[in-house]
C-alpha cells in the first residue's frame, strides 16, 4: 500500500554526497511515504522555490547515514512517482577518470556502465514480468535543459559521457581505476545504478549531473585527500544549488517529446490473467494503464 501526500508535484531532485537540503525553498511541508517496496531514505521535502513545485529526497539521508548499497533506490523512485513527479534531477558526487574532466568540473553523462553486484534493480517479478529498454538510460531532453543552464551559468561542464557505478563503499582500486580509464569511462559513482533503470521502468524522465570531486586515484601526483575532496565538494554544492535555482523553471515549462513516459506499453510481457494477485498489487501504480 502507498500512503502519500495530496499534493501532486512534476519535478523531483535526489541529493547526494553534501546535497541533503535545497537552499531557498518556501511553503515547505515534509510528507513520509511508505511503499511496497519499504520506506525511502528520508521524508521527502516539498517546496517552492523560483516559482517550481517540486519534491526533493536526500539519497544518503539527512546526515549521511546510508551507504549507497543500502539506498532503498526502489522505494525513492516509487514514492516520487507517487508523488505525481515525471521528471527526476539527480546529483551525485563522483571522480573523474579523464584528465580533461577536472575536480570540480560538471559532467552531464549519456551512459552508464554497471558494475554493481547486490542491488535490487527492477519492480517487477514476483509473478510479473517487464523488459525496459534502457539503451539510452537518461532522458535526452532534460539533459539538453540542464546543460543551457550550466553554459549560461558558466559552470564548467562537460556534455555526454559514460557514468560507471561501482559497488562501493570502497573507492576504486588503481588497477579497477585504470581499468576503467581504458575502457573509456569519463567518470566513476556509486549511486546512478538502479535509480536511473527504476526511474525508466517508472516511466519518468531521468538526468543525473556528476559533480566531480578528484581524479579517483588513477593520476599520479593526484592522490585523494579527505580535506581536497572535501573543499571541492563544497564549492561543487554551491554551484549545484545555484544550477537547481536556474534549471527548475526551465524543467517546468519543459514538454519532453522522448519516450520515457510510455517506456512499459510494450515491455509487460505477462498476461492479465496469469498476473500474481500479490505482484500485481505492488507495480499495479506502475502498470494499471495497461493492464486492462
Amino acid at each position: 500500500m502507498v500512503k502519500t501526500s495530496e499534493e501532486e508535484v512534476k519535478i523531483g531532485i535526489i541529493g547526494g554526497s553534501g546535497v541533503y537540503e535545497m537552499d531557498g525553498l518556501q511553503d515547505v511541508r515534509e510528507v513520509s511515504i511508505s511503499t511496497p517496496f519499504g520506506s525511502p531514505s528520508d521524508v521527502i521535502t516539498l517546496g517552492t522555490i523560483e516559482g517550481v513545485r517540486c519534491a526533493f529526497l536526500p539519497r544518503h539521508g539527512k546526515g549521511h547515514r546510508i551507504l549507497p548499497s543500502e539506498v532503498n533506490a526502489r522505494a525513492n523512485i516509487f514514492a516520487l512517482k507517487s508523488l505525481g513527479v515525471e521528471q527526476v534531477l539527480s546529483v551525485s558526487a563522483c571522480g573523474s577518470l579523464k584528465e580533461e574532466v577536472k575536480p570540480r568540473d560538471f559532467l552531464i553523462p549519456d551512459q552508464i556502465f554497471d558494475r554493481t553486484k547486490a542491488r535490487p534493480s527492477t519492480f517487477f517479478g514476483e509473478g510479473i514480468v517487464a523488459h525496459v529498454g534502457v539503451a539510452d538510460p537518461f532522458c535526452s531532453s532534460m539533459r539538453e535543459i540542464i546543460r543551457h543552464s550550466l553554459k549560461e551559468l558558466d559552470i564548467r561542464h562537460h556534455y555526454g559521457g559514460t557514468y560507471v557505478c561501482i559497488e562501493g563503499p570502497q573507492f576504486s582500486t588503481k588497477a579497477e581505476s585504470q581499468v576503467n580509464r581504458q575502457l573509456g569511462f569519463s567518470i566513476v559513482g556509486m549511486t546512478a545504478v538502479p535509480e536511473a533503470k527504476l526511474a525508466r521502468e517508472a516511466e519518468m524522465c531521468y538526468a543525473t549531473i556528476g559533480l566531480v570531486t578528484d581524479y579517483d586515484v588513477w593520476k599520479e601526483g593526484e592522490e585523494v585527500t579527505v580535506d581536497v575532496v572535501i573543499a571541492n565538494m563544497n564549492a561543487n554544492v554551491t554551484n549545484a544549488r545555484k544550477l537547481m535555482r536556474h534549471v527548475l523553471p526551465r524543467l517546468a515549462r519543459n514538454k519532453p517529446a522522448c519516450a520515457c513516459a510510455t517506456a512499459l506499453k510494450y515491455a509487460i510481457m505477462t498476461a492479465k490473467d496469469k498476473m500474481d494477485k500479490k505482484g500485481y498489487e505492488k507495480v499495479k501504480l506502475l502498470i494499471e494503464k495497461y493492464v486492462k
